[in-house]
């Protein structure tokens, strides 16, 4: 009644049944480890985000890392703007995906370090980059920033190439210990992204906060993954018995057509 299973044919699909099953399951595992990491994320986010400002030396020093802990922690700084040793990172877009640059201004603390301030994004002067920018003055004088604090940009995280030959104070990476060699200064590890004071005519246009990873999508592509290990096998159960059942059939109908067909005539009685 089974022999069927044995042709070619359905040992193949068996075989890919078997293989499919495992596949999936171990697929459905990998987006759950993608749910937990997104939703570790969201969360080391959310409490950067919710607290309390505090001065930028307290968490970060010339030459030191930002962790993970640390990124977008918000932070304050005292000090008078440098607009003669700001440069522009180049390729950056803004929310509405225009290409442009962010404008980094080192910020002279009072106690002498410096503190580099991504001010924002603004649009190229040309198509070609190939110029500095138009850029808008910050406030003169001693000002208070407040912002989020980053890590350094680096190749590996952000997938820029950090290209050489570039025109005059353009940069590709925000990379804290560069720019104290350029600066031949104490440069605060990492960088702020300001939030505060808010830019005279909306310009340079401030970085928005960071969006919420989806993880909630990776915990759905989890079930429906597992949903299908458990379908394949029950799909392969009713494709054998609609098999079976077309097989009966035939040869039910075989059966019948045989019963229906004249008698031949007995040789013997002619």
């Amino acid at each position: 009644m089974y022999r069927f299973l044995l042709s070619r044919q359905w040992l193949i699909l068996t075989l890919v049944a078997l293989l499919l099953i495992p596949t999936m399951i171990r697929l459905g595992f990998w987006q759950m480890d993608r749910y937990y990491e997104r939703d570790a994320r969201n969360q080391l986010v959310a409490k950067a985000l919710k607290a309390e400002p505090v001065p930028v030396q307290r968490l970060t020093s010339p030459g030191g890392k930002i962790t993970t802990g640390l990124r977008y922690r918000t932070v304050t700084a005292v000090g008078e703007f440098d607009t003669d040793r700001q440069v522009v990172v180049r390729r950056r877009v803004n929310a509405s995906e225009e290409v442009g640059f962010h404008v980094l201004t080192p910020l002279v603390l009072t106690d002498g370090k410096v503190l580099l301030v991504n001010r924002g994004w603004i649009p190229a002067d040309g198509p070609t980059q190939a110029s500095f920018p138009t850029v808008p003055a910050p406030p003169s004088g001693r000002v208070t920033v407040t912002g989020r604090l980053m890590p350094d940009e680096t190749t590996e995280a952000s997938g820029i190439k950090n290209l050489k030959g570039l025109p005059d104070r353009q940069i590709m990476l925000i990379d804290s210990k560069r720019e104290s060699r350029r600066l031949g200064a104490p440069v605060l590890g990492g960088y702020v992204a300001q939030t505060a004071p808010e830019p005279r005519g909306d310009s340079p246009q401030q970085i928005g906060s960071p969006g919420e990873e989806n993880a909630p999508l990776n915990y759905a592509y989890a079930l429906q993954w597992w949903l299908l290990a458990l379908g394949v096998p029950i799909g392969w159960v009713v494709l054998v018995r609609r098999e079976l059942r077309d097989r009966a059939a035939a040869a039910a109908t075989a059966a019948a057509a045989e019963e229906k067909a004249p008698a031949e005539p007995d040789p013997a009685a002619v």
